[in-house]
């Protein structure tokens, strides 16, 4: 079992969660990104939260391959950046999601734009959220796990 607030991932996985591997924005918890969803890659955005039974409820839709590949190129620029964040050797003003700090990252949010808007057809799943005993950001993704129901 996971001490505190933190899972082992075999745990995880044996509670049927699964991984998030993009964030793509944080207001006090998870608003965007990618998980897996029954083992497939999926966007998720979130709809509707609430604090008092910690459900998160999301609009969630499948990320095509190609997506999934460039998110998680976007992601990893922006997990080295923080990874040098952390280390105290680049400031705020180096954050790759600035314009103009990096012509890949740049590059990928006009690519990524379009997967990214709700397609009418999303469904609607609430999730529970659990984290891993890594990073909160890595290379790799997050450690973040979200288990999903109706």
């Amino acid at each position: 079992m996971g001490l505190g607030n933190e899972w082992d991932e075999a745990d995880l996985i044996a509670d049927g969660f699964e991984r998030v591997y993009v964030e793509l924005s944080r207001y006090d918890w998870p608003r965007e990104g990618i998980a897996d969803i029954d083992g497939r890659p999926h966007y998720f955005e979130g709809w509707k939260f609430d604090r008092v039974d910690d459900d998160y409820e999301f609009y969630v839709w499948p990320a095509s391959e190609q997506a999934v590949a460039w998110e998680l190129e976007h992601w990893a620029i922006f997990a080295r950046w923080d990874q040098r964040y952390c280390a105290g050797e680049v400031g705020d003003d180096t954050h790759p999601g600035h314009r103009g700090i990096d012509a890949r990252y740049d590059e990928l949010d006009s690519l990524l734009a379009p997967y990214r808007q709700v397609p009418a057809d999303a469904r609607k799943l609430v999730a529970e959220m659990r984290f891993d005993k890594g990073p909160r950001y890595r290379v790799e993704g997050t450690d973040m796990w979200f288990r999903w129901r109706a």
